[in-house]
């Protein structure tokens, strides 16, 4: 699986980063928006850790560029400000699948990283 960290705090990116390369995921960083266009424009991505509130650029303008570079990536927006907290990220960012605190702690993030970067498997006949 392939994951890109879109944060300004660069000591909290790491942590992140080396708890999903403990699981065997590939994991690149972006301090933010110009750096994290750089590398979707680039490189595959399935899933992408995203702080709302970014020290440069917009959070929302990485989602867009996300969602028409690469559709199937989805993000994972997270914050420590109440901005959003009424759910109406999913309404602004169509890729957005959770938001969640910056607090979380990295095994439950990396555990929806998991789920929710996983291959979308279509049904249907063979």
């Amino acid at each position: 699986m392939k994951v890109l960290i879109v944060e300004s705090q660069n000591d909290l990116a790491k942590i992140w980063q080396r708890h999903l390369e403990r699981m065997g995921m590939s994991v690149a960083s972006a301090s933010g928006q110009s750096e994290a266009i750089g590398h979707l424009s680039t490189h595959e991505t399935n899933i992408i850790i995203m702080d709302l509130v970014l020290n440069e650029g917009s959070a929302l303008a990485v989602a867009d560029y996300a969602s028409y570079r690469l559709p199937e990536a989805k993000v994972i927006f997270v914050t420590n400000t109440s901005f959003f907290s009424d759910g109406s990220i999913f309404s602004h960012a169509t890729n957005a699948c959770a938001f969640v605190q910056s607090a979380t702690p990295p095994e439950d993030l990396a555990a929806m990283v998991e789920h929710y970067g996983a291959p979308t498997q279509h049904s249907g006949a063979a």
